[in-house]
């Protein structure tokens, strides 16, 4: 680049910015003050524009596009309304720890404070929900303010961050400076080599564990796929059992010997009882939430607690640990096979011999059993038979939120990292339709499956007309049985079965709502017709509403109520009203 072909546009320099980024594909929805962006869009074919049908879809459809490629997502949107229409999935990827770059038009910088049309504060209003944010006042910031954002956005703790643009400065002519040479932000370096001493007090503990369990989540798929390769060599070099978090499957597989299933709050028993039950526990990427926690004073109570993560703000936040290790998890699972590989001796596997048999008895409690119908789908035969179906071939799975989510979390085996795109911290509805167009986006040959329900799908349902637009054929599965599912099981069990506006009256029918977006619709009702309407669903070469009526009031097991420790689970077969009616707490109150 010479001193002479370096001074462009504002909106010149946001897309040549993408560009150097390595960026392919945004998704976005134009308005007044991104107009001249929207412009040097049109003019140029290295980056591709998604039109989305509504700006929270514009940042699900970067959410899932980003879980999937590893890669940064990346939103546009325009100033007021665009701005906090985007709000829902910026917290949504802060709280998954998700990289996401939002493009925001603002008003000239000559009317910001004036109340101008379509004005907010967009900066002020992100800042709780963002990594960083910046207003863009000179033109000459933004090719470093843009390189800055893509820095941010993807290392330390993943997350998304927000650059505000007002119009005049996409108007105004300033100096580009490519990616290699902008000034980096000396206040954020992030720490990703983990202390080797700490490392090496965690390898001790760990060699002596008689009881130990590896505890992971979604800090191991953004660590990269080194990272679960890693995590599968130290299942086997220690021999210990591994369970995940919602964010986390994948990184191991579920067909592993040492896999103990899904933990926390629907998690399977046997994971649920070894937590609680250990007396080492490592947490690799996750950070002790509450679904996973339960009662924290009575969280594995007599276990010594290693802790690994890249941001230090989790540490020690919600559980007191013994071993803090700040750091990358492909970085510190390297360091800490060293080490393990090291030892004088090989630690001596036969001491956890008592600690497989405790497990052995707790699998076989069987805690996602539950009773087959031949006249009614029931919502776990349909999971896994989709799970079924899907078998050879490349397959992505994304899930709106609710009784569905947990099912599918339950029931879908997943074998590989970033296969798994759910909002876990949000709990945000509507997620997953728009997330597996921006998954359909990156990888346009794979078979995309959207998990839904009923309720969820309403959500964000106009973004059929982006799926046919762009031919992305993506697969809804909806899991129908006319609830909001996890809204009414709690109502029915911790509530007196006082269904307060939980039964979705006036359901459209899905099957007319996909024809009618140009799409195909499916209906299935009976389980022996299940297996034939899946095959049929996976070959139609187009988006596809697929209406699975379900068991009405089926409730979601296993089960820990709110406040309940790990070890005092409600299974499919003890999970009565009167059960669950009776969770009092120590000082005798409903537990909600």
């Amino acid at each position: 680049m010479t001193a002479t072909d370096n001074q462009m546009t504002g909106a010149e320099i946001v897309l040549k910015a993408l560009k150097d980024n390595g960026v392919e594909h945004i998704f976005g929805y134009p308005g007044g003050a991104v107009l001249p962006i929207y412009d040097e869009i049109f003019q140029q074919d290295d980056v591709q524009h998604i039109l989305v049908r509504h700006e929270q879809g514009a940042g699900h459809a970067a959410e899932g596009y980003a879980r999937a490629t590893g890669k940064v997502g990346v939103m546009l949107v325009t100033s007021g309304p665009g701005a906090t229409n985007a709000v829902t999935p910026l917290q949504d990827a802060l709280m998954d720890s998700i990289p996401l770059v939002c493009l925001s038009g603002q008003v000239p910088t000559s009317l910001i404070g004036s109340d101008a049309f379509q004005e907010c504060d967009t900066v002020g209003i992100t800042r709780p929900c963002t990594k960083h944010n910046w207003l863009v006042k000179d033109v000459n910031d933004l090719a470093r303010i843009i390189h800055e954002a893509f820095r941010i956005a993807q290392t330390g703790r993943p997350g998304p961050v927000v650059v505000d643009i007002p119009k005049d400065v996409q108007f105004a002519t300033g100096t580009y400076v490519p990616p290699e040479k902008h000034t980096v932000q000396a206040s954020y370096q992030p720490k990703t080599q983990g202390d080797p001493n700490a490392i090496a007090a965690a390898v001790e503990l760990m060699s002596k564990a008689r009881r130990p369990i590896l505890y992971t989540g979604g800090g191991v798929v953004n660590s990269g796929p080194e990272a679960s390769r890693l995590l599968r060599e130290l299942v086997a070099a220690t021999g210990f059992p591994i369970t995940s978090t919602l964010m986390g499957l994948g990184s191991y597989p579920a067909s592993g010997e040492a896999w103990l299933g899904m933990l926390g709050m629907h998690g399977s028993y046997e994971a649920n009882m070894a937590m609680h039950d250990c007396d080492v526990m490592v947490c690799i990427g996750a950070r002790f939430d509450d679904r996973i926690t339960g009662r924290l004073d009575a969280f594995a109570p007599g276990s010594k607690k290693i802790h690994i993560d890249i941001d230090p703000s989790s540490i020690n936040k919600n559980v007191r640990v013994d071993v803090p290790v700040v750091g990358d998890v492909t970085k510190i699972l390297t360091e800490m096979l060293r080490q393990w590989k090291a030892l004088p001796s090989a630690p001596d596997k036969g001491r956890m011999a008592d600690w497989w048999q405790s497990i052995t008895r707790w699998r076989a409690r069987n805690s996602f059993a539950y009773s087959m119908s031949n006249d009614v789908i029931m919502p776990q035969y349909a999971i896994q038979r989709l799970h079924a179906a899907t078998k050879g071939h490349d397959t992505y799975i994304t899930t709106e939120v609710g009784q569905h989510q947990m099912w599918a979390a339950q029931y879908f085996g997943f074998e590989e990292p970033n296969r798994w795109m759910t909002s876990g911290g949000l709990g945000t509805m509507g997620y997953g339709f728009p997330a597996a167009i921006g998954v359909q986006i990156a990888h346009p040959e794979a078979l995309v499956i959207d998990i839904a329900g009923d309720a969820s799908i309403q959500m964000c349902i106009q973004e059929m007309s982006c799926a046919v637009q762009y031919n992305a054929p993506v697969k809804i599965f909806i899991l129908n049985n006319q609830y909001m599912g996890m809204v009414r099981q709690w109502q029915q069990l911790l509530h007196g079965n006082r269904l307060s506006n939980s039964y979705t009256e006036a359901l459209p029918d899905f099957v007319k709502l996909a024809e009618a977006y140009g799409a195909v619709g499916m209906r299935c009702e009976k389980p022996e017709d299940l297996d034939a309407a899946l095959a049929e669903m996976i070959a139609v070469k187009r988006p596809v509403i697929f209406d699975c009526r379900v068991a009405n009031l089926t409730n979601c097991f296993p089960m820990i109520p709110s406040g309940r420790a790990h070890n005092d689970m409600l299974l499919p077969d003890e999970a009565t009203d009167e059960a669950v009616a009776n969770a009092i707490d120590a000082k005798g109150r409903q537990l909600v």
